[in-house]
């Protein structure tokens, strides 16, 4: 029969292998936190990485729709789950955390921010355990977001913005980011379509997934005057003592040509690039 020693260790062998208890942050200790399933626990982000939203150009009405969309959910009121899809740096996670800054700071910092990160999906059924009966609203939001043609883990997000039997919690909204309108590659759809025994059956359900966002927001390359508003803005709210707008601009444009696109990631690298080279700290 084993001696107590060895009980005693098997006994904690199985408490460190049972599932980690839910437990609540406290949510007035940030805006902002990010799920680590792991550890079945919200980790507050003292200081969000975010951008101005007078600095987010070319991107007029959808910075529009959304903040409408969130200012209803703030409210209490019905609001639709956002899929922010297209063009890649042109502002699209920028976007989702400004929206939650400006609405926030309206409502009396009731309404939170959390990051679940793509890996991080099929845990998405004890987050929502977690936060279902707070007194605080949430956005959860996943940046980059797509599937591969294995991948299963979409059905669990399926289930929290429609299919499941609860449902989407009424205290939460889900907000996405991707380059991908479908959330699926499409070689990745016509390969699969092409080698099903039924193929509209088996891309179906994966691009259903799409369909249950309420909002679709697309995001499209800039024009040549909307990457160098971009920059002037940038200049402007860093107070980057740049040389005369003509030969910014003409700069600006040079370094765009380098990087082979222009967008609101690339305009803000060349301000890196420009404050670098004059020793400007770039402070908000």
């Amino acid at each position: 029969m084993p001696g107590t020693d060895v009980l005693e260790r098997i006994a904690n062998a199985l408490d460190r292998l049972a599932p980690q208890p839910l437990t609540l942050p406290d949510f007035a200790e940030a805006d902002a936190f990010v799920w680590h399933p792991d550890g079945r626990r919200l980790a507050p982000v003292p200081r969000v990485n975010r951008v101005d939203m007078s600095l987010l150009k070319g991107i007029d009405r959808v910075r529009d729709v959304l903040v409408e969309n969130t200012e209803r959910f703030a409210k209490g009121l019905p609001a639709n789950n956002a899929l922010l899809w297209g063009a890649r740096g042109m502002g699209k996670s920028s976007l989702v955390k400004a929206a939650h800054a400006a609405v926030n700071a309206a409502f009396d910092r009731r309404l939170k921010l959390i990051e679940i990160h793509r890996e991080d999906i099929e845990s998405l059924p004890d987050l929502m355990a977690l936060i279902r009966d707070c007194g605080y609203r949430f956005i959860v939001f996943c940046d980059d977001l797509s599937f591969d043609a294995d991948d299963t883990s979409y059905k669990s997000l399926k289930a929290l913005l429609e299919g499941g039997i609860e449902g989407r919690p009424d205290n939460v909204i889900f907000y996405a980011t991707s380059n991908r309108r479908h959330l699926l590659s499409r070689d990745m759809m016509e390969n699969e379509r092409s080698t099903a025994i039924n193929p509209g059956e088996t891309v179906e359900e994966k691009v259903s997934l799409s369909d249950r966002f309420g909002l679709w927001l697309g995001f499209h390359r800039c024009s040549q005057d909307e990457y160098l508003a971009m920059v002037d803005a940038y200049v402007e709210h860093y107070k980057v003592p740049a040389r005369d707008q003509a030969a910014l601009h003409r700069d600006a444009l040079e370094w765009a040509t380098t990087r082979g696109s222009r967008s609101g990631r690339v305009a803000w690298q060349f301000i890196q690039e420009l404050a670098g080279r004059l020793g400007v700290a770039l402070k908000d």
